[in-house]
């Protein structure tokens, strides 16, 4: 799995940094506004109460499984990673946000994402699938920090 199997977009959002990042950094809230994210359940934290397993119930179109993700908080405030500790049929599910501080008030999010899956899908099917799930949770994230900020 080279670099270029990694799918990745960006959102500039009316929002604070504190407010996108209160969003983003509680994967256990995904599901209020996130639609692919039918439930999410904190399975273990750090000793600081950040979610470092969480299981998701995800449909992104094609795409329905039920996922155990591993989140990395090394990088945060930043940034924050998570690989895929487990899945009903996915292999691999990694990527992770960064969170960038535009000084303006307005907040600049990426996102990058790689998923295989069991069985073979085309290159170019499975990157449609990762863009279009990326370019979703960027809107819906979008939306909701600026309905929150406004």
């Amino acid at each position: 799995m080279g670099m270029s199997d990694t799918s990745k977009s960006s959102v500039h959002i009316e929002a604070s940094v504190d407010a996108v990042r209160a969003l983003l950094f509680d994967p256990a809230g995904y599901p209020a506004w996130s639609s692919a994210i039918k439930s999410a359940s904190v399975l273990s934290s750090d000793g600081e109460g950040k979610a470092t397993k969480v299981e998701m119930v995800i449909k992104a179109g094609q795409l329905k499984d039920r996922v155990i993700l591993d989140y990395d908080w090394s990088a945060a405030p930043n940034s924050l990673t998570f690989t895929l500790d487990d899945a009903d049929m996915l292999t691999q599910m990694s990527g992770g946000y960064t969170v960038s501080d535009n000084g303006d008030g307005s907040t600049t999010v990426g996102y990058e994402l790689t998923v295989a899956l069991s069985m073979p899908i085309p290159a170019m099917m499975r990157n449609k699938a990762e863009k279009e799930t990326i370019e979703l949770a960027l809107k819906e994230l979008k939306d909701r920090a600026e309905e929150l900020e406004n």
